[in-house]
């Protein structure tokens, strides 16, 4: 049950990256992965007007389709406005990541995290700008993730968030003017069906025990921040990062960090 009062978002449109996300209001979803979109939109449809759009965000010419009419647009966004003749929100809910150390990733593994969190980000971002919000504002929200005191077996997606984090207090001062509020949601550890197949109980078992709440976040505590984000009880709130972690942040390791074996 939604902590938020019926029709708060009636009539608003977002664009959500990552395809797994509903917000309560029209929505276009956007990932590469079809079958993944029509999994979401056939589960997302009885709460309101879905939309599915196969976009690959970190690949340009996939972001950017060519139109006559309104030269270079995104695929996504021009599908977006022409089914639904507005947008409001931007999510940019796209990511993916892998556990490693440092010394161990190739750069084309670097190049694939960075590419799909932070260009694929930016990408989408400014082409939503330069397509609707610079005239009509709205609001972006940039999932990020608990990378403040740097991120330890994944420091290609801890060096992609936080230069997200960056992006959003900079496109807060850049587009304020117009209209446009950006900002950030940091999830902590929540437990979901994609994070159960991708890690082991163990690792949730042992996160369970260094967050101070002692529990996992559910994905519907992340999507109840970011609605709280959109909607008019934010409107003075930009450029801002909410932690969605139960108190995590403040002193918890994220990664088991295996000791080296010679001290520095």
């Amino acid at each position: 049950m939604s902590v938020f009062r019926p029709g708060l978002f009636t009539g608003r449109v977002a664009l959500v990256t990552g395809g797994g996300s509903g917000i309560g209001c029209q929505v276009s979803i956007a990932s590469r992965n079809l079958e993944r979109l029509d999994k979401a939109v056939e589960e997302l449809r009885p709460r309101g007007d879905i939309q599915a759009v196969q976009c690959n965000i970190r690949n340009e010419e996939d972001v950017r389709s060519y139109d006559w009419l309104f030269m270079w647009t995104s695929a996504a966004v021009t599908s977006t406005l022409k089914t639904f003749g507005r947008l409001d929100y931007l999510v940019n809910n796209g990511g993916g990541q892998f556990p490693a150390l440092s010394e161990d990733i190739t750069l084309k593994g670097w190049k694939a995290v960075i590419e799909t969190n932070l260009t694929g980000t930016f990408l989408m971002t400014r082409e939503v700008y330069r397509q609707h919000f610079e005239e009509h504002g709205g609001v972006v929200i940039n999932i990020v993730a608990d990378m403040f005191r740097g991120f330890p077996m994944m420091s290609h997606t801890g060096a992609a968030r936080a230069a997200v984090e960056n992006l959003t207090k900079s496109w807060a001062t850049e587009w304020a003017e117009n209209g446009v509020r950006v900002n950030a949601v940091a999830p902590g550890i929540v437990f979901s069906p994609s994070a159960r197949d991708n890690y082991s109980f163990d690792v949730f078992s042992e996160a369970r025990s260094e967050i101070p709440a002692k529990r996992l976040g559910t994905p519907e505590e992340v999507s109840s921040a970011v609605c709280f984000l959109l909607s008019p009880g934010a409107s003075f709130i930009n450029g801002a990062t909410l932690r969605v972690d139960a108190g995590g942040s403040l002193y918890s390791k994220l990664m088991k960090v295996i000791p080296g074996s010679k001290p520095p």
